[in-house]
């Protein structure tokens, strides 16, 4: 399977990127490394490409599931090496779930997507530490003991 985007140079540093989907994505270096701030930055694409990939998983396991799932927000904190290339080394995942979800399905259906489905997690060499927050509360991983701390 191969999937193919291209990229077109604007000037400086900023690029805009199309995929097969039809939709653009503008790219851009911080100002200090000569951009303007006119798009996302590309280690910020990835995170977002993480955290996309994973939640349309989540979402597709848990409705599978009949989980009623009212709402879901992921955060990825991303920690990189200071020196270069300046890759992911780990990344911590906070998934909100609001709903009447049950803890241990949230857990199964993010462990099953980090494990089985997600494609950009399965891309990255970094370490990804993921944390379930439901309805407001911090809830363990079962399988790893307290790994949903905030």
């Amino acid at each position: 399977m191969e999937m193919r985007v291209t990229t077109t140079w604007h000037g400086k540093r900023h690029f805009s990127a199309t995929g097969a989907s039809g939709h653009t994505v503008s790219i851009d270096a911080k100002p200090d490394a000569g951009g303007e701030d006119k798009g996302a930055r590309p280690m910020e694409l990835l995170l977002m490409g993480l955290t996309g990939c994973t939640g349309i998983d989540v979402t597709m396991i848990l409705e599978r599931m009949r989980q009623p799932l009212e709402a879901l927000d992921i955060e990825a904190v991303g920690t990189r090496r200071e020196e270069y290339p300046q890759a992911f080394t780990e990344i911590h995942l906070t998934y909100r779930i609001t709903g009447d979800v049950q803890p241990a399905k949230a857990w199964r259906a993010i462990h099953l997507s980090e494990e089985k489905y997600c494609s950009a997690s399965a891309s990255l060499s970094a370490r990804i530490v993921p944390h379930l927050v439901l309805n407001g509360a911090p809830v363990p991983d079962p399988g790893v003991g307290d790994s949903a701390e905030d």
